[in-house]
């Protein structure tokens, strides 16, 4: 395989460390750093946020390289660095033909980065040179340089279609002898992705199920008895199911807005602490709000304000189930009362709000910890919470690749999407269940909206 120079964008450094090491090939390839990809990462080092630690952990990296040698040509310097797994440069021009513009910092950046990028196709004349960004405006600018740019994962095959609901036809007759059988007897092609199945008849009989243990459990309508909040539809009967079960640690929820998925969520987390199988509830939001003021969220003055203005989901899901739960006798439309209700709430099932960045150090305990948002965290984002829960936690992780917002990651690399690769794999230390929730349950307007805005990409 022929050695590649790949000049990397800042966002794939902010995205994940480790796609140096990826794009590195075990030293195979050169990767070169522009200076001002450096100062960018420097400008966000003291950041409390998520980017600022991860502009933190690669100066930690980058201060463990040996120095190879100093190049230095005319009108610019090469700083040459390695260690055993990758070979690093650092390009720096002397002038650059792009002034900064403070009203337009980004964009002179970009131009600035491509510039170092064009010189690097003179520099090491004779290797293939590629521009790599995240940022479809930044690999444009390279484009109209001729450089021959990139993106990362640009193969979708990297996040599958996946078979979470499994159609099975057989004869009615069969369907009262299916409970706690196991699924490879009747289904020789079961993968470990078919979480839930239909089986149908030729007459029109139709019975559900969700696959525990290899087994076949059906969905009836007893499973919600006595709950406040029903399922609206078969896909989240399949999922409130799931979430009830104690055979799961681990569940994933793709679901569009208004699906329905924070509010089963908890309330699923509200009967399991009744059940006394667990003692809390912990709510993880990771949206662009967390991601852009995380180090505002440590400086706020009490747990209320945290959680209104940077938890309002939760808020909302939560005045929801508190009007339910008050009684006839009490005003649903009383404010006061509702308040009540929801600290009541609060208190009784001990929610507590959590930013990603607060995990650090911390170990959760007896929790039912719900990861909201999570097509804006990044991997690295998803291992930090994950290992700091114990095997006494269950963890529900919810979000929706429909809405992106986090620039540094896309539907194929976020940890939503890295979690939902790992159902197609049976795993020794954790069980796993995932759904797609495609059906929006707000009401008119949002089915409306679905109807007329929505198209698949």
């Amino acid at each position: 395989m022929s050695q590649k120079v790949y000049v990397v964008d800042t966002n794939v450094i902010l995205q994940n460390l480790q796609n140096l090491f990826k794009i590195s090939d075990n030293g195979t390839n050169i990767i070169v750093i522009p200076e001002t990809v450096l100062m960018e990462l420097e400008d966000k080092k003291k950041n409390f946020d998520e980017l600022g630690y991860y502009s933190r952990e690669f100066a930690r990296f980058l201060a463990k390289m040996k120095i190879k040698e100093v190049d230095y040509k005319t009108g610019y310097k090469v700083v040459k660095l390695f260690n055993d797994d990758l070979e690093l440069h650092i390009i720096a021009k002397d002038v650059y033909e792009t002034p900064i513009e403070q009203h337009h910092l980004s964009e002179s950046n970009d131009k600035r980065i491509i510039e170092v990028a064009g010189l690097a196709r003179e520099y090491y004349k004779g290797l293939k040179v590629i521009f790599l960004s995240i940022d479809i405006y930044a690999r444009i600018f390279g484009l109209f340089k001729n450089l021959k740019t990139q993106t990362l994962h640009d193969d979708r095959s990297d996040r599958p279609k996946f078979a979470f609901i499994k159609a099975l036809e057989m004869d009615s007759s069969r369907f009262n002898a299916l409970q706690m059988q196991p699924i490879e007897d009747i289904d020789p092609d079961y993968k470990m992705e078919n979480f839930c199945y239909e089986f149908h008849s030729p007459d029109g009989n139709k019975t559900y199920a969700i696959i525990e243990n290899g087994k076949i459990n059906i969905v009836d309508e007893s499973d919600f008895k006595g709950m406040l909040v029903k399922p609206a539809n078969m896909k989240q009967k399949f999922l409130l199911k799931a979430l009830l079960s104690d055979m799961y640690n681990l569940l994933v929820v793709d679901a569009k807005a208004g699906s329905g998925k924070t509010l089963l969520s908890l309330t699923a987390a509200m009967r399991l602490i009744d059940k006394g199988s667990y003692d809390k509830v912990v709510y993880v939001r990771n949206s662009i709000e967390s991601l852009d003021k995380g180090a505002d969220v440590g400086y706020l003055a009490g747990n209320e304000e945290k959680f209104r203005v940077y938890n309002m989901a939760l808020y909302d899901t939560l005045e929801f189930v508190a009007k339910k739960r008050l009684k006839k006798s009490e005003s649903r439309e009383n404010q006061e009362s509702i308040q009540c209700k929801i600290n009541e709430l609060i208190n009784k099932y001990s929610i507590e709000m959590l930013w990603p960045g607060e995990a650090r150090g911390r170990t959760l305990s007896r929790a039912v910890v719900i990861m909201d948002e999570w097509q804006n965290s990044s991997e690295k984002t998803t291992q930090l919470l994950l290992s700091r829960l114990d095997e006494s936690c269950k963890a529900i992780v919810i979000g929706s690749n429909r809405q992106i917002d986090n620039m540094y990651l896309n539907r194929y690399n976020n940890g939503l999407t890295t979690l939902l690769k790992q159902t197609q794999f049976a795993h020794e230390e954790i069980k796993m269940f995932a759904i797609e929730l495609d059906k929006a349950v707000r009401g008119m307007f949002a089915e409306f909206t679905e109807r007329i805005f929505e198209k698949e990409s």
